[in-house]
């Protein structure tokens, strides 16, 4: 069974920093490219950060420079570093284990980041 479990999101005021951690079990982690998501109130869910199999990065231009995605192997837990908050980065923050051959698609519970001004 395929699980994901994240850590505690939190309320964190304006220019403050938390760290999001996303361990995962029932999956070959090292194979996956875990990404982190997110959705705010009546808005889409965002694609925030992904970090490939191979170890690459990618960032939304929203975060980039603020935001750090990082993963442990051995942990098989994907991070995300958040620095500098924003009242615009409240949201529900997802994590996504994904491969595409086979196609294949994980999801943690969500956890709750809110910035406040």
């Amino acid at each position: 069974q395929v699980q994901l479990v994240e850590s505690e999101g939190g309320l964190v005021q304006a220019g403050g920093s938390l760290r999001l951690s996303c361990a995962a079990s029932g999956i070959t982690f090292s194979i996956y490219a875990m990404h982190w998501y997110r959705q705010a109130p009546g808005k889409e869910r965002e694609l925030v950060a992904t970090i490939s199999s191979g170890g690459s990065t990618n960032y939304a231009d929203s975060v980039k420079g603020r935001f750090t995605i990082s993963r442990d192997i051995a942990k098989k837990t994907v991070y995300l570093q958040m620095n500098n908050l924003k009242p615009d980065d409240t949201a529900v923050y997802y994590c996504n284990a994904g491969r595409s051959s086979p196609l294949r698609s994980y999801w943690g519970q969500g956890t709750q980041v809110t910035v406040s001004s």
